[in-house]
């Protein structure tokens, strides 16, 4: 089997792993008040990647961890990954109408209630990372999952990079200030993502260290990438507009490099990610694969 096809029944296998264990963790669709939880089974399953959950996994694994005892915290990472897409998606922040092809919830429910889906979902997911009758963990490992997630998704981490990226509309940032909007918009929790995995598989510390270096740039490989799939992308692939970018007239890597330079940059980001964990053995395949998918996905 060649890395594609691997990497093809990797994604598949464990995006089904957890798109069961969200099944089983969300409250029912026709609880009350069923309006809330409609709009969020809309939105959790609506077609995405679950690349956060898969990478939380895949770091798990390389560490020899059992993928049983993650699987919280997977999930976790997904439901905090859909709010924010939720409220990204607002009419006050991106003001976008389509998401994984899609109409938004703020178009199919209301604005109200998708700011209140989205505030479920972030809650939720620390219930879920607090509930000790879910996985039987040591309450030092179990912490450090909930610090690191915490911080990853607050002020220091995808709140803050939000803010500046909002700001960064009125005031053009320079490459240091875009690559901060970025690591902490979306690279933050991708790299909450993978040290959480270490953490929970009882990795040691130069192991927890490496793969944060890989998700800090396999981060910044995502947005590098997502950058340039608004220019290039094909919206019928994406499942969302394209061009909305320079419509907004956001700066991008594209727009402040040229596209030759950001797909040089995504391309450093990626060999990067990969020699982080060169100390790691064959357990390590689905990062270093994902990690070449994040440069060549169309979508």
């Amino acid at each position: 089997m060649d890395n594609d096809d691997f990497l093809e029944a990797y994604l598949k296998d464990r995006r089904e792993i957890v798109e069961e264990a969200l099944q089983r963790y969300l409250p029912d669709e026709d609880s009350m008040p069923q309006e809330l939880h409609t709009a969020i089974h809309y939105s959790v399953f609506s077609g995405g990647k679950r690349m956060r959950p898969i990478l939380c996994l895949a770091a798990l694994e390389a560490c020899g961890g059992d993928i049983a005892t993650a699987m919280p915290t997977a999930c976790a990472l997904e439901l905090i990954h859909t709010y924010s897409l939720i409220h990204d998606d607002l009419p006050a922040m991106d003001n976008d109408d389509f998401r994984r092809g899609k109409p938004t919830c703020h178009k199919v429910f209301s604005e109200a209630m998708a700011i209140l889906a989205g505030d479920a979902l972030l809650t939720e997911a620390f219930v879920l990372l607090s509930q000790a009758e879910k996985v039987r963990l040591p309450a030092e490992r179990r912490l450090a999952v909930i610090q690191e997630i915490s911080f990853a998704a607050g002020m220091a981490g995808m709140v803050g990079g939000q803010a500046l990226d909002m700001l960064a509309e009125t005031v053009e940032p320079d490459l240091d200030g875009l690559e901060q909007i970025h690591r902490r918009k979306t690279g933050a929790l991708i790299g909450a993502a993978v040290k959480t995995g270490a953490i929970l598989a009882g990795a040691g510390e130069e192991k927890i260290k490496a793969v944060g270096r890989y998700g800090a740039n396999i981060g910044l490989a995502f947005q590098i990438a997502d950058d340039i799939l608004n220019v290039e992308g094909d919206s019928g692939v994406m499942g969302k507009n394209t061009g909305s970018d320079a419509a907004r007239g956001k700066v991008t890597y594209p727009s402040l490099l040229g596209m030759d330079r950001a797909k040089a940059l995504l391309a450093k980001s990626v060999d990067e990610a990969i020699d982080s964990i060169a100390l790691f053995d064959a357990r390590a395949l689905p990062l270093r694969v994902i990690a070449r998918y994040v440069m060549e996905r169309n979508s």
